[in-house]
């Protein structure tokens, strides 16, 4: 097993958790129960699912995980297009974690491609 920590995708799914919830502080409190919780619930899922999938028992089980995270984060790029429209975003603010989330579903798409690799051989 591997330890999370290596994966560089899961240090970007860290640092775009970190980021959103950062944004998320700034949110009306009327969100507080309802789109912030949401919002930070799929943003922990992907890297959470990721160090959890890792620990597991081979690629199969990992592959399993991954599409979980993928399924996370598609959840999260649909819950910040909503906060932007609702205003809770600045331009500048949607813009830098746009960039992040494209790279991070490029990152997790490549280590879910690798890991598909492995199991479809085992």
């Amino acid at each position: 097993m591997m330890p999370f920590e290596r994966l560089r995708t899961w240090h970007t799914a860290h640092a775009f958790a970190l980021a959103v919830n950062a944004a998320a502080d700034k949110w009306p409190p009327r969100e507080m129960f309802v789109l912030t919780a949401q919002v930070r619930r799929a943003a922990l899922s992907v890297p959470t699912n990721i160090s959890e999938g890792i620990a597991k028992r081979g690629p199969k089980e990992f592959r399993r995980f991954l599409d979980i995270a993928i399924g996370s984060l598609s959840e999260l790029t649909y819950l910040l297009i909503f906060a932007r429209d609702r205003g809770y975003l600045t331009q500048l603010e949607w813009q830098q974690l746009d960039n992040q989330r494209s790279t991070l579903g490029r990152e997790l798409w490549s280590t879910y491609k690798g890991v598909a690799r492995k199991a479809d051989a085992s």
